[in-house]
């Protein structure tokens, strides 16, 4: 099990940036997924963004492709997300997520295929 620790969320405007960050505890397998997640009050938690640690292949979920970029930091266990030009309805608690590999594409931003998570940081963009 590893232990994930998110930072940098915070409050904007409509257009403006943010970057989250996600520091794992430990050295995480070079074959897994790791991904970030939102959930918004009263609606069901979705992936954002995924990475395979193994060559850093990303993918994103269609609201935010353009707009957000996933990236990571080997040496520093670290994973990121760049989000720019941020609109209310990113409005969400952020979290960090790794996972095993994963098979399916369609698999890679489904919350119940990861495995460990971090509590989560806050992000709300306002208009």
């Amino acid at each position: 099990q590893v232990q994930l620790v998110e930072s940098g969320g915070g409050s904007v405007q409509a257009g403006g940036s943010l970057r989250l960050s996600c520091a794992a505890s430990r050295y995480t397998d070079r074959r897994n997924f790791m991904g970030w997640f939102r959930q918004a009050p009263g609606k069901e938690r979705e992936g954002v963004a995924a990475i395979y640690t193994g060559n850093g292949n990303t993918f994103y979920g269609d609201s935010v492709k353009g707009r957000f970029t996933i990236s990571q930091d080997n040496a520093k266990n670290t994973l990121y997300l760049q989000m720019n030009n941020l609109k209310p309805e990113d409005t969400a608690m952020y979290y960090c997520a790794a996972g095993p590999y994963l098979a399916y594409s369609a698999w890679y931003l489904l919350p119940n295929k990861y495995n460990d998570w971090g509590q989560g940081t806050q992000v709300t963009v306002s208009s």
